[in-house]
């Protein structure tokens, strides 16, 4: 029997936090964070709302997901985020020393893959999944923006 709880499942989820992210007029980024098929930490954008460049989606579910396992290192856990993470939120991600990362949207200027941005040696980074959604989802927001100023 297949196992329902795949990437595509919990990317869902993380798009779901982008909606919620969307609709307060944050960069629509959604994030999630599993471990044994449980969602530990739920996320989205928060840099307009908290005023605060480093209020991503990722750094937001890295410290709900520490504080749920009272620890800094997220050994066995996976981020599904719906935006490939930047640089700074990668930075994050090694020390967190997360097992595996999956991002939905690749973000060819400031994502971790164009900037060179090094992964812990034991993360698995896995993109595409629901790239079309996620990818979807940003391009609405910015027409938006664009047609309101």
């Amino acid at each position: 029997m297949d196992n329902p709880f795949d990437d595509v499942y919990f990317m869902k989820k993380a798009l779901q936090e982008a909606e919620i992210a969307f609709d307060k007029g944050e960069v629509p980024v959604g994030a999630v964070i599993v471990i044994e098929n449980r969602i530990i930490a739920r996320a989205h954008n928060l840099t307009e709302q908290l005023i605060d460049v480093t209020a991503h989606a990722e750094m937001q579910a890295i410290t709900s997901a520490s504080n749920f396992l009272g620890g800094k290192y997220l050994h066995n856990c996976t981020l599904y985020v719906t935006l490939e993470p930047c640089q700074m939120c990668t930075g994050a991600l090694y020390w967190s020393q997360i097992s595996r990362i999956v991002y939905g949207a690749a973000d060819e200027e400031r994502g971790c893959t164009a900037l060179n941005a090094i992964l812990h040696p034991k993360t698995v980074m896995v993109g595409g999944v629901l790239a079309d959604e996620s990818s979807q989802l940003l391009k609405r927001f910015f027409i938006e923006k664009r047609n309101l100023n």
